[in-house]
């Protein structure tokens, strides 16, 4: 008998066990990936691009950014959107021969951006004539809960995180063509 009760109860412990995981769904790291071509040598394209704090020059959300420690790893801007939400960003990895740079997000302001963190990678390489510039990000929404209200939710941080490389790559490629030959 005792053998009986033991097993329906590791039965019915596995069970439990089972349909758990079925309702706790936190939250998945999101991706977004976006490139543009700008008709400029990779040199040119990371005059403007490859200084970390120099973002307010070339991205039209941008109303203003402060630099701490530059371009050196361990390097901090604060960024002000036009929104007035901040963005306090660390470098994590600078590469100027390779026109590269890898930062994350130090302390989300869901007003500036719908998402809880985020790392990103700028990078520019030749493409025939001109370059490709690739921006990229792995984050987090807004909400981390396992029902996270709409305007904090996966698609929200998505939407906000693609708005915002967009724009920033449409100024990017605007102030980079836009100076040639001046």
């Amino acid at each position: 008998m005792r053998f009986i009760a033991s097993t329906a109860f590791l039965a019915s412990l596995a069970a439990a066990v089972l349909v758990m995981p079925a309702s706790a769904h936190g939250p998945t790291p999101q991706k977004i990936d976006q490139t543009v071509t700008i008709a400029a040598k990779p040199e040119a394209v990371w005059k403007v691009v490859g200084n970390f704090a120099g973002i307010n020059t070339w991205h039209p959300d941008v109303a203003k950014s402060e630099a701490v420690d530059g371009n050196a790893a361990g390097g901090r801007r604060k960024i002000t959107l036009k929104n007035g939400g901040t963005l306090d960003e660390g470098l994590d990895e600078m590469n100027d021969k390779g026109f590269s740079y890898s930062y994350r997000l130090s302390d989300p302001d869901l007003k500036a951006l719908p998402v809880s963190s985020y790392s990103s990678t700028l990078t520019v390489t030749p493409d025939g004539d001109g370059s490709k510039v690739e921006w990229l990000a792995r984050f987090y929404r807004g909400d981390t809960g396992n029902e996270p209200p709409e305007e904090l939710s996966d698609e929200a941080g998505r939407k906000a995180m693609n708005a915002y490389f967009a724009n920033g790559l449409k100024g990017l490629k605007a102030k980079v063509e836009g100076s040639k030959g001046k």
